[in-house]
C-alpha cells in the first residue's frame, strides 16, 4: 500500500510521520507540504510534492489534486493526517476521494504500525 503523509505545523507531529515510514511496509511514499517541509529527511525513499499550505480551502483542495493526479498507483492508500490543521485536513481528503482512492488512516502506536 502507499503511504501519503501531511507535514504541517504541529509540535512533534513530524514523529509519528516518520515513524511510520520508518516501520511500516510501503509500496510508495508521498510525502505532502510547504517549502519549509522540504527540510524532512527519512531513512527511506519517498516523494517530496510542495504546495502552499496558506492558501484557501478550496484552492488548497485543488492544488491537492491536480499535484496528486497520477501519483497513485493503487486504490488506496494509507493515509496520515498526524500533522497539519482542519483545513489541510479537510482539503488532502477531499482531493484524495474526488481522484477517486479510498483512504486508510494509519498511525504508529506502541504496537507498531495500525490501520485506524
Amino acid at each position: 500500500m502507499e503511504l501519503i503523509a501531511l507535514l504541517s505545523k504541529g509540535k512533534g507531529t513530524w514523529g509519528q510521520v516518520s515513524g511510520l515510514i520508518k516501520y511500516g511496509e510501503w509500496e510508495k511514499i508521498i510525502l505532502i507540504g510547504d517549502v519549509f517541509a522540504k527540510k524532512f529527511t527519512a531513512d527511506k525513499e519517498f516523494e517530496f510534492i510542495e504546495v502552499d499550505l496558506n492558501k484557501k480551502l478550496l484552492d488548497l483542495k485543488d492544488e491537492f489534486s491536480k499535484k496528486l493526479k497520477g501519483k497513485i498507483d493503487g486504490t488506496e492508500v494509507a493515509l496520515s493526517i498526524a500533522s497539519g490543521d482542519g483545513k489541510e485536513h479537510m482539503a488532502l481528503v477531499s482531493a484524495l476521494l474526488n481522484l477517486p482512492v479510498g483512504i486508510r488512516f494509519a498511525a504508529l502506536t506502541k504496537e507498531g504500525v495500525v490501520d485506524l
